[in-house]
């Protein structure tokens, strides 16, 4: 194993120094008054960050917990609701809406496609689904859902929707409050540059009014008592106190950037690691659109193992990238970009998998994935330089 390694995964992602450094002082009492300042100055960066009014839980549990947040809050058992589903974490709101005595219907895609809006309105409606379950951001696939168009189908059928946005908070446009989102639930770990253990979720007022209606019994995951803890600056249970430290500057980090800035790098690290990809000969399994900016997925010549690469990147490189899920494994490899990343990560990712490909007889032009990937990265004409 080389001694440098690169985390090019789509989470956990890189952490900046300073994000570590934060993390790293001397742990503050979770009832006295500086981590309750600590905890209020985060939790009103995290509303910046999702451009919200509404009312921000903080969980010392991984991003899963605040999906299960939400299932138990605002589902009573029997409850219908829809879930959406094109890759694996659609699969698991249909999994945790399952476990909790819900009437689940599914509206599923390949894996690989978008979700479309005409198809939402009409399974809301089909279904008398209450609740809608979206994913934004589906890394298994790196497709990223026009979520606004999606949550105004399902209101305009009926649904309330709760939206998994735990890798594109930060990384991608999420207008919580103008596109009507009723519950988003993100985690710390991926554009929040954050090691994992938090995660979050926004509650609006409608969702609040049918979390006091819902019978599903809850304690920890209870909405209610962690919003009387939250408002006077600290939490039911012990939390993370560390992390929170580590989450505050993060989040001053990336408001520091400007979102739409941090939008913009986003889009364009997207565009090069696809141009990088394509001018090897790759197939993209992505999208091939700039809202594609979280995480490049992508398909492997047929003779070539999509495993057998990531353990090689891994190896000989020190270059963690993340594998595919299901049958897509023997073919199927992504890159991550959200987060702490530059051009110049998303380039020595490109040019290790080039070479590998050359050793193992691919026909490629040595040095043109780094090439075309800058190219198409300096052809954004809004990222600094």
């Amino acid at each position: 194993m080389p001694g440098k390694r690169y985390l090019m995964a789509p989470g956990p992602t890189p952490v900046p120094p300073e994000v570590l450094a934060a993390g790293a002082r001397p742990v503050l009492h979770h009832r006295g008054p500086d981590f309750r300042a600590l905890m209020r100055r985060c939790l009103e960066r995290l509303r910046l960050v999702c451009r919200t009014e509404n009312d921000v839980l903080l969980y010392t549990a991984s991003g899963s917990a605040a999906f299960e947040s939400a299932v138990v809050n605002l589902l009573s058992p029997g409850s219908p609701v829809l879930a959406v589903s094109a890759g694996e974490f659609g699969e698991r709101w249909v999994a945790l809406a399952t476990a909790y005595g819900a009437d689940v219907h599914e509206l599923r895609y390949a894996w690989g496609e978008t979700p479309r809006a005409g198809d939402v309105r009409q399974r809301v409606e089909e279904t008398s689904a209450e609740v809608a379950f979206l994913v934004h951001s589906e890394t298994s696939t790196g497709v990223v859902a026009d979520v606004q168009a999606l949550a105004q189908a399902a209101h305009e059928a009926g649904a309330l929707v709760v939206v998994d946005a735990v890798s594109s908070l930060g990384a991608v446009p999420l207008e919580t409050d103008a596109w009507g989102l009723d519950v988003v639930v993100a985690g710390s770990q991926k554009a929040l540059m954050t090691p994992p253990g938090l995660s979050l979720a926004v509650v609006s007022p409608a969702a609040w009014e049918r979390a006091g209606r819902s019978t599903n019994p809850r304690f920890y995951f209870d909405w209610a008592r962690m919003k009387t803890s939250l408002d006077s600056g600290t939490t039911p249970f012990t939390p993370a106190v560390s992390l929170v430290a580590s989450l505050d500057a993060a989040l001053e980090l990336l408001l520091e950037e400007g979102l739409e800035a941090a939008f913009a790098r986003h889009a364009a690290l997207g565009r090069a690691c696809r141009a990088g990809a394509k001018a090897m000969g790759l197939e993209l399994f992505s999208p091939d659109e700039d809202r594609s900016a979280v995480v490049t997925a992508i398909l492997t010549p047929p003779d070539v193992d999509a495993r057998e690469l990531v353990l090689s990147l891994r190896d000989r490189f020190g270059i963690t990238v993340a594998g595919g899920h299901g049958d897509l494994a023997a073919r199927l490899f992504r890159i991550g970009h959200i987060g702490y990343y530059d051009v110049f990560d998303v380039t020595t990712a490109l040019a290790a998998v080039e070479l590998l490909l050359a050793e193992k007889g691919v026909g490629i032009e040595r040095g043109v994935a780094v090439a075309r990937a800058l190219e198409a990265y300096r052809e954004t004409a809004h990222v600094a330089t």
